[in-house]
């Protein structure tokens, strides 16, 4: 049986509850099929703005349909996404505008690889933002030195580490000034000596307030960043709780089996 409850988060607790959340991106009883495949289940939930929500779950739970669903990588059979109290728009000119507000980071880095590393992330504010050319630079400077990258500028993806190359696209996604960042496990492309380099500018943005919905096998990350975890298997969130408290005291088998199998290699 599906279970749709969501938990308190530290956004959402308030002295005297006087101050109501802000939901930033909810899901309302969402399905999805592949063919014959049912790989969302009613999913229902709902993430604060500054709320770092972390997906974990066996590899075909659902979890990065889920996410692609969020800015219509994926379409839904039913139900509704909203954004910011917006349904996501079918398609057009809406729907362009609503991707410029949720940034995404994908499992493979997607850049441009004809484009030097500043080409990359300045494009889409100068094309879809307007942004001026030289503001848009100058950013997108800042926004290399925050991830660490900033002396690759003027090189070409492939010249790139694939730890460099997630940090750019990272900047890419940032520099459209996003309402919420999608992280479709960022660091699975990568050899591991890479990841944590990764992890780290997530980590950051994490602190910074960032509204971040990360697809992840990473537990430590889970468990350093997370405000809270969403546990899923077989099409259906099976669970949501601190991370504490999912680590330490998890409430379904399901669960239990899933992090017996993770969490001892």
């Amino acid at each position: 049986m599906t279970q749709t409850n969501v938990v308190d988060t530290p956004q959402a607790t308030v002295a005297g509850g006087a101050d109501k959340p802000h939901v930033l991106v909810e899901l309302d009883h969402v399905e999805k099929h592949f063919g014959a495949l049912h790989v969302l289940k009613d999913i229902n939930l709902k993430v604060n703005k500054g709320e770092v929500l972390v997906i974990v779950g066996p590899s075909g739970s659902g979890k990065s349909t889920m996410c692609r669903t969020i800015n219509r990588l994926e379409t839904i059979d039913s139900g509704d996404i909203r954004i910011d109290g917006q349904s996501l728009p079918q398609e057009g000119k809406a729907l362009a505008q609503l991707r410029a507000e949720v940034g995404m980071v994908f499992q493979s880095f997607n850049l441009f690889a004809n484009k030097t590393i500043l080409d990359n992330v300045t494009l889409a504010p100068i094309k879809v933002r307007k942004r001026n050319k030289v503001e848009a630079e100058r950013e997108a400077m800042d926004l290399l030195d925050r991830v660490g990258v900033a002396s690759q500028a003027n090189k070409m993806p492939s010249q790139l580490s694939g730890g460099q190359q997630q940090r750019v696209a990272i900047a890419r996604a940032l520099a459209m000034h996003p309402k919420v960042m999608l992280f479709d496990e960022p660091t699975s492309a990568l050899d591991p000596e890479m990841v944590n380099e990764v992890l780290d500018v997530m980590v950051e943005l994490a602190h910074e307030g960032m509204t971040m919905l990360c697809v992840t096998h990473e537990m430590g990350f889970a468990r350093k960043a997370a405000d809270r975890i969403v546990f899923m298997a077989d099409g259906q969130i099976l669970e949501q709780d601190t991370p504490d408290a999912f680590f330490e005291h998890p409430k379904t088998e399901r669960a239990k089996d899933f992090l017996s199998k993770i969490l001892t290699h």
